[in-house]
């Protein structure tokens, strides 16, 4: 749910706010950085996936707005677009193996909905197809965070997809589809256990990307 519709008004990150932010997400086990655009954050993507590696993504406004979603489409990149096998397959039980088998992705690539200044993610779905990767079974995950999602607690993340996340999604949802979304599952992401070996990676822009 990273809608195609503009943040509606909402206050943007300080540079103080955001490394903040970093510090947290690092001492949580995440690996995290702060980009000043979204040309870097796709060149630093560029640059941790290597040829050859498996990669699956989220629907997600972000990854469009980087520049991600296109580049990926290219097949210049050299890397095996699971995405693409899901979407291309026609017959829906083919689909949802192809679906299932991806969550075994070497690399996942998304975004999250609110991050909080203590280094806590939070993720809001319906279907919940994104969850298995983001909870454990993609070794490799990362997260392009624009700088308006980050709020000051847990509690005000949450308030955040509820009060503000999930309405815009609803209203893009009526219009491109003729009904609303359904918030059916959310995931926390409070720590990464460095004893599972995977590397969560998550890019914070000085910038307002997705909502």
């Amino acid at each position: 749910m990273d809608s195609t519709l503009a943040p509606s008004a909402a206050p943007l990150a300080l540079t103080t706010s955001i490394d903040t932010t970093v510090t947290a997400l690092i001492a949580n086990g995440y690996h995290a950085e702060a980009l000043d655009t979204k040309e870097e954050a796709l060149t630093k993507i560029k640059e941790y996936i290597p040829q050859g590696a498996s990669v699956m993504n989220g629907a997600s406004q972000t990854l469009q707005e980087i520049g991600f979603v296109d580049y990926l489409k290219s097949g210049t990149h050299g890397w095996n677009n699971l995405h693409e096998a899901v979407l291309a397959e026609k017959d829906p039980a083919k689909q949802a193996m192809l679906r299932k088998q991806s969550v075994i992705s070497d690399f996942y690539l998304g975004s999250v909905h609110a991050l909080s200044e203590t280094g806590e993610m939070v993720i809001a779905s319906n279907s919940g197809s994104q969850l298995p990767h983001l909870a454990f079974t993609s070794p490799n995950i990362i997260l392009v965070v624009g700088k308006q999602k980050i709020t000051p607690t847990l509690e005000d993340a949450l308030k955040r997809v509820e009060e503000h996340v999930i309405p815009l999604e609803d209203e893009r949802m009526k219009g491109a589809y003729g009904f609303g979304t359904l918030w059916a599952k959310t995931l926390i992401m409070h720590k990464e256990n460095p004893a599972i070996g995977r590397t969560v990676r998550v890019l914070i822009v000085k910038e307002s990307l997705g909502f």
